[in-house]
């Protein structure tokens, strides 16, 4: 089969493309044919050697794709070839095919395509943790996400309003402004020089996944308010004086979706709930910018380059 793969670490010009061996399922695995193979930042972080990578020679990226089952391992239940499948944690997924176990793997239901499970994967079931585990907002909440336009930002935001909380954000570019009011935001702010100065203690919940922004983001909550702090796109956090937390009587909550995607069982419910905001069509996330596989450094130097604002998808040869 073909894959993207590199041999060292460094910047996108490490990355080639070419055969390597095909994998091998085990009796409790599935093997996977992708349509969609979802890029996200944490392969950035794998491809320069500062995030933990799966141990293969070559090394093989990604870890979400959704595509259609070729082939089950002979102690699988409930399961066919044809079946199509979502998976947000299983690595090699740059690749032609892939091992996929079956406690991993989410079927999908048949109004979800491979194309729309890919483009909302990881990052929808991101945004329903958020949502539904550390936030806990309830109706007629004021929330505020930093980055609204990005890709766990558009989906968390839609998810919030339509459970009744109003939503405000950030953003960097007017388009993303506009992109972030068409999905239902209340108030969206220009990142321009002072933009903090209209920024009130109002807010119950700020989610902050950008990490240099957590002591704007405790400003910026209520006494009582929650930041539910949730990754650092834009740098190390600040050290922060839990006295001053405190003495707002105000909470952190933070935590890693793998805590809270733990079985097939979690798998499914979480998947759920997230296709029935779809189905229902009250999210709807933005068209995915699509590569070939074969054009991985270009869809990584595109993610890189902050230009995007929604899902980058990789997609095999054959089906681009």
């Amino acid at each position: 089969m073909k894959a993207l793969f590199f041999t060292e670490f460094g910047n996108s010009s490490v990355l080639k493309y070419g055969e390597v061996a095909d994998p091998k399922i085990s009796q409790s695995e599935l093997l996977v044919k992708p349509d969609y193979i979802g890029l996200n930042f944490a392969d950035i972080y794998r491809r320069r050697g500062n995030y933990h990578i799966e141990q293969h020679d070559p090394y093989i990226n990604g870890y979400e794709a959704a595509g259609t089952v070729v082939e089950i391992g002979n102690q699988v239940k409930n399961w066919q070839v044809g079946d199509r499948v979502l998976f947000v944690d299983v690595p090699l997924a740059n690749a032609e095919l892939v091992a996929v176990p079956v406690d991993n793997a989410i079927k999908l239901p048949a109004k979800i395509s491979t194309k729309l499970a890919a483009t909302i994967g990881l990052q929808g079931l991101t945004a329903d943790f958020l949502a539904h585990d550390l936030a806990l907002n309830k109706s007629g909440d004021q929330v505020f996400i930093h980055g609204i336009s990005g890709g766990v930002g558009q989906l968390l935001s839609q998810i919030l309003t339509a459970d009744g909380i109003q939503v405000s954000g950030s953003v960097s570019t007017e388009t993303k402004q506009q992109l972030a009011m068409k999905q239902g935001a209340d108030h969206v702010y220009l990142r321009k020089p002072g933009w903090q100065r209209g920024l009130k203690a109002t807010f119950d919940t700020v989610f902050d996944g950008v990490g240099s922004t957590l002591q704007l983001s405790l400003k910026i909550a209520k006494r009582k308010g929650k930041v539910v702090f949730f990754g650092m796109a834009g740098g190390n956090p600040p050290r922060i004086d839990l006295l001053d937390v405190l003495g707002q009587s105000q909470t952190i909550a933070t935590g890693d979706l793998w805590d809270y995607l733990t079985s097939a069982q979690e798998r499914n419910q979480r998947s759920t709930r997230l296709f029935d905001y779809i189905s229902r069509g009250v999210v709807q996330p933005s068209e995915p910018t699509i590569f070939p596989l074969s054009q991985g450094k270009r869809a990584h130097d595109f993610l890189e380059s902050g230009q995007s604002m929604g899902k980058i998808l990789l997609v095999p040869n054959e089906n681009s």
